[in-house]
This record gives C-alpha cells, sequence and structure tokens, in this order.
C-alpha cells in the first residue's frame, strides 16, 4: 500500500507495513524507566553507582576512545577526498531535499544542543583553574591554552564523529533503498546469517540507551541553566519547582515540534535559532573587548593545529591529573553517544548530496559554528576573569554553572534583553536537539520505516515524555557527575557499534564502486549504466 503524502511537510505519514518493533521499543523503554526510577528512589545510591562506573570506564577504557575518535577522522577526511567523495546519496535525478541554510542550521542546532550555551562561557574558566598539560592554574598559559581547548573539544573530531554514520544512513536509505531509518539497516553488509535479527534488536537497542544516555546531559545541563535564566528575568527563586516549570514548557515545545514532524517543526525551529545565535556572537564580539577576543581566537587555532594530535591522545597516564577524564575522555563520549542518533538525522536530511558534500557539510558549518561561538563567549569571560571585571572562577567555584553564565551574561549592554534572547536561544537550542532524538528514537523503534515516510505520531510523544521523565530524575539528584557517568558508560558499547558501521558502508562502497571514479558526482544508476 502507498504511504499518504502529508500536504504541509512533503513527507509521508508511515504506511500500514510499517509498525512498532516492540523487540526494541519495550526492552528500551524499561532501562530508560527503571534508571528514572533509580535516580528518584535513593540520590546517595546513584550518586556512588554513577561514579564507581565513570571511574571503571575511564580508568579500563579512556585509551578505547582516544584511538576510536581520531581514527574515525582521520577516516573521514580519507572518505572526503578519497575515490568515493562523489558518490551521490540518491538517484541520479534526485536533488538536494533541503537548502545549504536549513540543512546546515538544522545540523547545527540538533547536533549541539544547549550544551554550547552552557558552556561557552564557563569552560575556559575551568580549565584556568584546571590546566592541561600540567600547566599552572591560573597563569596567563593556562588562559591561552583554556581557550584553546574549548575549541578542540567541540570542533573537528566530534564533528567527524557524526559525519561518518551520517554517509552511511543516507547511503543505505536513499542508494541501497533500505526499508527502515536504523542503524542495525545501515549494518546490514556485515550483519548476515541467522544471527542478524537478534543482533540488529541488540545494535538498536543499544543506540537507543546511548542516545537517552546523551541527551540526559544536555537535560541535566540545560534545565537548570534556563531556570536560572528565567529566575534572574523575573527576579523569582531560582528552586527546584521553577525548573519543574521550565521543564514542562520545555516538554511542550519539543513534543509539539516532534509531534509536526521534520519540515513543518524541526527545520522552522533549526531556522530561527541560526539566525538568533550568530546575532547574539556578534552582538558579544562587538561590545566585548573585539581585539583581545580576535587575537584570542588567532591564537587558539594556532595551539591547536601544532598540537592537535598529542591533545588527541594525552592520557596523562604518570601524573594522573584527572584532566583527560574529566574533559576530553567526557566529551568524546557524549559525541559517541550522540553519533548514532546525529548519523540517522543527518542522514536522513542529506538526500541529493555528494559524500564529499556531506562530510565537509558536516564537520566544517559545524566546527565553524561552534568555534565561533565558543571563540567569543570563551574570550569574552576569560577578559572578566583577567580583567578583575567579575571574579569569574570564584563564582563558579561557589555558585556552578548556571548562575556563573547569568553573571556574565548581566555584564553585557542591555543585559534585560540579552538575558531573554539567551533564554529563547537555550530554549530552542535543547528543543531542536531533544525533537531530533525523540524524533530518530521513534524511527528506531518502528518497523519497516522508509527514508520518506516518519514515525507514528503517539511514538514520537512517547520518547518525548521518556526523555522528560529522565530529566526529572537528574534534577531530583542534582549532579554533574552523575551526569556525566549516564553519558560516558552508555557510550561504551556504541563503540563497536560505530566500527561495524564504518566496515559496513566501506564494504558497500567498494562493492558498488569499486574502481576509482571520476571527479563529477556519480550515482548508483550511472554504475549500473556501465
Amino acid at each position: 500500500m502507498e504511504a499518504q503524502a502529508d500536504s504541509d511537510t512533503g513527507l509521508s505519514n508511515p504506511t500500514k507495513n510499517s509498525s512498532l518493533d516492540f523487540s526494541v521499543f519495550i526492552p528500551s523503554l524499561i532501562v530508560t524507566f527503571a534508571a528514572v526510577f533509580f535516580l528518584l528512589s535513593d540520590r546517595e545510591l546513584a550518586a556512588s553507582v554513577a561514579s564507581g562506573a565513570m571511574a571503571a570506564v575511564t580508568g579500563n577504557w579512556g585509551w578505547v576512545f582516544y584511538f576510536f575518535c581520531f581514527s574515525t577522522f582521520v577516516f573521514s577526511i580519507w572518505l572526503a577526498f578519497g575515490r568515493f567523495a562523489h558518490v551521490k546519496l540518491g538517484r541520479a535525478e534526485e536533488g538536494k531535499e533541503f537548502s545549504e541554510l536549513s540543512w546546515a542550521a538544522m545540523m547545527f542546532s540538533s547536533g549541539i544542543g544547549i550544551g554550547l550555551v552552557s558552556w561557552s562561557f564557563v569552560e575556559p574558566i575551568y580549565y584556568l583553574q584546571s590546566a592541561p598539560m600540567n600547566i599552572a592554574a591560573h597563569s596567563s598559559k593556562a588562559a591561552e591554552w583554556g581557550h584553546m581547548y574549548a575549541l578542540f573539544h567541540w570542533s573537528f573530531v566530534p564533528w567527524a564523529l557524526y559525519a561518518l554514520p551520517a554517509v552511511a544512513v543516507a547511503y543505505g536509505l536513499y542508494v541501497e533503498r533500505k526499508p527502515s531509518l536504523r542503524i542495525s539497516s545501515a549494518c546490514s553488509r556485515v550483519l548476515t546469517g541467522r544471527t542478524a535479527k537478534p543482533l540488529n534488536s541488540l545494535i538498536d537497542t543499544l543506540v537507543i540507551l546511548g542516545l537517552v544516555g546523551g541527551a540526559s546531559t544536555s537535560l541535566g545541563l540545560g534545565v537548570p541553566l534556563v531556570s536560572a535564566f528565567v529566575a534572574n528575568i523575573f527576579d523569582v527563586p531560582d528552586t527546584f519547582w521553577t525548573q519543574m516549570g521550565v521543564l514542562l514548557v520545555w516538554t511542550i515545545i519539543f513534543g509539539t515540534s516532534v509531534y509536526k514532524g521534520l519540515k513543518a517543526g524541526i527545520r522552522i525551529l533549526s531556522d530561527i535559532n541560526i539566525f538568533l545565535a550568530i546575532a547574539i556572537v556578534l552582538f558579544i564580539l562587538c561590545v566585548g573587548p573585539t581585539v583581545f577576543i580576535l587575537s584570542m581566537t588567532s591564537n587558539s587555532f594556532g595551539l591547536m593545529l601544532n598540537n592537535f594530535t598529542r591533545m588527541s591522545f594525552w592520557s596523562d597516564p604518570i601524573e594522573h591529573s584527572g584532566f583527560p577524564e574529566s574533559w576530553t575522555l567526557f566529551y568524546w563520549a557524549w559525541w559517541v553517544a550522540y553519533a548514532p542518533m546525529m548519523g540517522l538525522f543527518f542522514g536522513r536530511i542529506s538526500r541529493g548530496r555528494t559524500i564529499r558534500q556531506l562530510i565537509l557539510g558536516v564537520v566544517g558549518w559545524g566546527s565553524l559554528g561552534c568555534v565561533s561561538f565558543l571563540s567569543v563567549c570563551g574570550a569574552y569571560a576569560i577578559d572578566l576573569e583577567l580583567t578583575g571585571k567579575l571574579p569569574v572562577s570564584d563564582l563558579l567555584s561557589a555558585n556552578g554553572i548556571p548562575q556563573t553564565v547569568v553573571a556574565i551574561v548581566n555584564t553585557l549592554p542591555y543585559s534585560g534583553i540579552i538575558s531573554t534572547l539567551f533564554t529563547l536561544l537555550s530554549f530552542v537550542f535543547l528543543a531542536t536537539t531533544l525533537d531530533s532524538a525523540a524524533y530518530v528514537l521513534a524511527s528506531i523503534s518502528t518497523k519497516n520505516l522508509k527514508g520518506n515516510e516518519e514515525p507514528a505520531k503517539y511514538n514520537r510523544l512517547t520518547w518525548a515524555f521518556a526523555l522528560a521523565a529522565v530529566a526529572v530524575g537528574l534534577l531530583h539528584v542534582q549532579g554533574l557527575k552523575i551526569v556525566q557517568s549516564s553519558t560516558i558508560v552508555t557510550a561504551l558499547p556504541l563503540i563497536p557499534v560505530l566500527g561495524l558501521l564504518l566496515w559496513s558502508i566501506t564494504r558497500s562502497l567498494n562493492e558498488d564502486f569499486g574502481q576509482r571514479l571520476g571527479h563529477k558526482a556519480v550515482s548508483i544508476d550511472d554504475k549500473r549504466k556501465e
């Protein structure tokens, strides 16, 4: 039976052939709500278990993250400039589904979420207090490396982790025409035989749990930040119930967006968000110490290029300062946890592009957006600290991230307006990330969902409310370590899953386009005519 087209979105509603996959949906929901119950029932035990799990993973398996993430970056460069660079992710006659601006906006808004707003001002200050590479704290060198390390954690390696799964997913959807939007489907070239079906269910379940773990980090950071902004704007106490009110409004926003679908909801939110982010960055650059910001940015690029490989593998095995585990490893795990989801989402919206266009677009646009935001906001915060205009380090140690970010924003001209804009930006950033997450979670738990179809609305809403439930549990325990550990622990099993994905796309390309290709876009239809 043919799908019915949605006149507003241009997408199709699910056909009768698509249905809920209970082998993935039920176990994932059970584990998710069991985790929520655990967080709500015993705060101290949850903190203890989270701390122990994080120590076990970082102590024994941290090296795996370093090797895997760097290897993924190298592989993405080879794929973007190698013999398969011009393979078209679609049929010969198919054009690009989204304009470059909307495509970039959806990727950027969903790919980084509110984490960028949370960390952009304070991450360099954390590194100033406890500097990497055994540099003396609060020194001028610590300030330079602190500004640079934030750019390193949010640019090329992370976005490469998003780009490669996107290639595999888009290839499966638009070249091989596979009937489902799942990571397991993209691994089909290497998962065959009688073990394929149970392995597929296991892979999809692990992807869902990893995504829930990654989304929980965004929620754990995002809700307190927006609550602090709301309390500052309306001059009300920042309490647990204020946070619950923020979460309620947030759930309504991203629940509505998820219900509306990909083009009517997520694209519109993303377009709004990208213009708002650009306006805020330009405002801070203009009213802040412009020359200092630009000088710090230039200096950080040089430092990063000069130390890129060393930072990618630095685990501090002798001194055991704890910096790599607390920061680089946490970030790599956070990106790995989100990578399958972003691969599914980016792959879904990339029909008609070539492999080179997809990889360079994801890595290029994503890195440019993050580096621009972090360079400007981070340098502004460092200037406040070094000139004594605001004791940012002291505030961060005493009050935590949300209150410190609010205090920094309040130093800007027209602080009331800017606080309101930051609140709106934070709302939409997390909404675009979480509605993308709910969209993908619903897609993974649906069987036979084609690339031009959307999962059922009740399925999307179920996952939207499940993510909101996780947020309630995290707000109850109120611990950054628990948030970080949830990401690292759930990300570890995804490394072999992503490894399978990279193996599968390599085999697919070699089997379908084995010989060296030319410098023009080539589709599978062109190869079949030869």
